[in-house]
């Protein structure tokens, strides 16, 4: 069982993201964060002695963690490959919709605002995106389509859904992240079933 500190510790890296989510990595104050994880005002500093710098790379590696899961587990249902491409996208879709259009992509977020400004956080974003891409990756080989043309794919499906997801939270519409996800599906089972179809 998680000691008391552990718990403490994980609740403020779910309130970074949270906040991230919605008011970004520079509108995030650490005040902020021990108050929406209701933690001690001095449990920051002792859980991340690094401070806000610490607290962003845990957020972001929690949210490549859980994008990681949903992929994992659209990969596990999916009939094709196409399939699990859609599942996710449509899946990420009815979380950004239900979320009133508030909640993105955290990882790109603090890509865009960090990135140029502080290494260790964009080193941290370029894990978090190929925890996403290897995995999709090697779905893809699993599927036929050799090295190179799997992580080619993977790449462009990761990033055709950081798009998505940003067109559709300026929209305020799911439309652009369901069209991504037809648009992807069809694009993965045409390089699959074309790699079938050379055999």
């Amino acid at each position: 069982m998680p000691s008391k500190g552990n718990l403490t510790k994980a609740r403020l890296a779910e309130s970074m993201l949270a906040l991230i989510q919605t008011n970004g990595y520079s509108g995030t104050g650490l005040n902020a964060v021990v108050e929406h994880a209701s933690a001690p005002k001095g449990s920051i500093y002792f859980h991340y002695s690094d401070g806000k710098e610490g607290l962003g790379v845990a957020a972001v590696e929690l949210a490549a963690k859980q994008f990681e899961s949903l992929i994992v587990q659209a990969v596990g249902s999916a009939g094709s490959a196409g399939e699990a491409a859609r599942t996710v996208i449509e899946s990420l879709a009815a979380l950004v919709g239900e979320s009133g259009f508030r909640l993105g992509c955290p990882v790109s977020v603090v890509t865009l605002e960090m990135g140029a400004e502080n290494e260790r956080l964009r080193q941290a974003c370029v894990r978090a995106f190929e925890s996403w891409i290897a995995p999709t990756s090697a779905f893809l080989e699993a599927n036929g389509l050799d090295v190179a043309a799997a992580r080619s794919l993977a790449t462009v499906i990761v990033s055709t859904i950081e798009g998505a997801v940003i067109v559709s939270r300026a929209m305020q519409s799911t439309q652009p992240l369901l069209s991504a996800a037809i648009i992807v599906e069809e694009l993965v089972n045409h390089r699959c079933q074309g790699v079938e179809a050379k055999r």
